[in-house]
């Protein structure tokens, strides 16, 4: 499980970021003042992410970037300096994102599991649910030990909602995830996909609809 590292002070939002990394699979660290993490880095260091608010008690975040960097922990900024210097500082001093307040936590998500995967050290080989195995290196997709055809879309919407699973997904946020933020085209594509996904892997109570509002996959 990857370790992500949360500096942030405000306590309730802290606490709002840990909650949906936890429920996303991660393992998230929180700290609320720049020294105190600070002093704990030079003695832990084994971290994945670092998600770095800026106007921190103690040292700042970009104190800490630099201490951070020392160790090849990647970070991403979250604050609310959204003026143009602090962000041209912030990216220029080597942070890989930057994210003003307020964010959508879906938005988030998508941003750290894309900064993971540059970084990732090990990549999950296998990923299992019930029957079905994903393989992620070969990008092959077995039922029961078959070999299961689809189609590359399909494909990354299946890893989607793995990647966000016991989450509802609204159609639109699968539009933003899988053909990015411009896509023009209907909503309801979302929908073939998911269709064919739970028919070619008996995946009718394993994808569920949330009616008026997405998917949710539920896997225990």
């Amino acid at each position: 499980m990857e370790k992500i590292l949360v500096i942030e002070d405000e306590a309730a939002i802290n606490d709002l970021i840990c909650m949906n990394l936890e429920i996303a699979g991660y393992e998230p660290v929180p700290f609320f003042d720049g020294e105190q993490f600070s002093r704990h880095l030079m003695e832990n260091r084994d971290y994945d992410l670092a998600l770095l608010d800026i106007m921190l008690p103690g040292k700042d975040g970009f104190e800490l970037l630099e201490e951070l960097k020392r160790y090849g922990i990647p970070v991403i900024y979250l604050t609310a300096k959204g003026d143009l210097p602090s962000k041209v500082k912030g990216l220029r001093s080597g942070a890989e994102d930057y994210i003003v307040k307020p964010f959508e936590m879906l938005e988030l998500l998508v941003r750290v599991d894309k900064v993971l995967n540059r970084f990732r050290k090990d990549v999950q080989s296998e990923i299992r649910i019930r029957d079905v195995v994903i393989n992620e290196q070969s990008r092959t997709v077995t039922k029961n030990g078959v070999e299961i055809s689809l189609q590359p879309m399909e494909y990354n919407c299946l890893l989607t909602f793995w990647k966000y699973r016991n989450r509802v997904l609204t159609r639109d946020q699968m539009l933003n995830i899988l053909w990015g933020v411009d896509f023009e085209g209907e909503s309801r594509t979302v929908d073939v996909h998911v269709g064919n996904l739970r028919k070619k892997l008996d995946f009718g109570d394993v994808i569920k609809t949330v009616p008026r509002v997405g998917y949710r996959m539920e896997v225990l």
